[in-house]
C-alpha cells in the first residue's frame, strides 16, 4: 500500500507518519521508485504499537524509542523485550535515604521471595511498592497486602497473560501487554471504587435504618 493508504487504514495523519519515519520509530517502506515506497501489514502493526504507547501508555518519545529498539532486536528474548515496555509504564521512584526506606524495601524483597515470584532484583516495581508502603504507614493506613496479592496473581495468570501473543509478532505482543496493563488496571481501579461506593451505601444505609427502628 502507498503511504496515503497506510494513513487512511491506520487513522494516523500523514505528517505524523512521516515524523515517525524520520525518527526511526517506523521502519522504512520498500522503495519501488525514487519518490514512492510501499508499506505492508507490519507498518500497520507498528503504528498501532506506537499509538498504544503514546495514547494509552502516555510514554514520551524517548521511552518509545527504547521499546521500539527492543522490539526490533530479534536477539532479545521475548521476556526481556516485554520487560522493557513494562518497566517504562511505571513511575520513576528515587530511593529515599534512611532506615525507613531500607525496611520497606526489605519487606518488598521478602514478599517477592515468599511468593516465589520471578521479579528482577532491580525492577522499578520493587521501589514503587516500597514507597507506597512507607506512605501507608506514615498516613496510618493498614498494611495488609494479602488480598491484593491474591487478586493480582489471579487476574494476571488467568486473564491478562492470555491476551498476549507470546509467539509474535513482537509488535503485537508489546501492544497487547501495554493495553492490558494500562486498561485492565484502569478498569480494575474503577470497579474497586464502584464497589467501595456500593459497600459504603449498604453499610451506612443499613446503619441508618437500624437507628430509625430503634425505640
Amino acid at each position: 500500500m502507498r503511504i496515503s493508504e497506510l494513513s487512511a487504514r491506520s487513522g494516523v495523519a500523514l505528517p505524523t507518519i512521516k515524523y515517525y519515519l524520520r525518527e526511526n520509530l517506523l521502519h522504512q517502506g520498500e522503495q519501488i521508485a525514487a519518490t514512492r515506497a510501499e508499506y505492508d501489514e507490519s507498518h500497520l502493526r507498528r503504528l498501532r504499537l506506537i499509538r498504544a504507547l503514546l495514547e494509552v501508555g502516555k510514554l514520551p518519545v524517548a521511552s518509545i524509542k527504547q521499546i521500539i529498539a527492543a522490539v526490533d532486536d530479534e536477539s532479545l528474548p521475548m521476556h526481556e523485550m516485554l520487560g522493557t515496555a513494562h518497566y517504562a509504564l511505571g513511575p520513576t521512584v528515587e530511593p529515599e535515604p534512611g532506615e525507613e526506606w531500607q525496611a520497606a524495601r526489605a519487606q518488598v524483597d521478602r514478599l517477592v521471595a515468599d511468593l516465589g515470584w520471578s521479579v528482577h532484583p532491580e525492577a522499578p516495581t520493587r521501589d514503587e511498592l516500597a514507597q507506597t508502603l512507607i506512605r501507608m504507614r506514615q498516613l496510618g493506613v493498614p498494611v495488609d497486602l494479602g488480598p491484593y496479592v491474591e487478586a493480582a496473581q489471579k487476574l494476571v495468570s488467568e486473564v491478562e497473560m492470555d491476551t498476549i501473543p507470546f509467539q509474535g509478532p513482537r509488535d503485537a505482543a508489546v501492544e497487547a501487554m501495554v493495553l492490558g496493563s494500562v486498561l485492565y488496571g484502569k478498569a480494575f481501579d474503577a470497579l474497586r471504587r464502584m464497589a467501595q461506593e456500593s459497600e459504603s451505601a449498604r453499610r451506612l444505609t443499613d446503619a441508618a435504618l437500624n437507628d430509625a427502628v430503634r425505640p
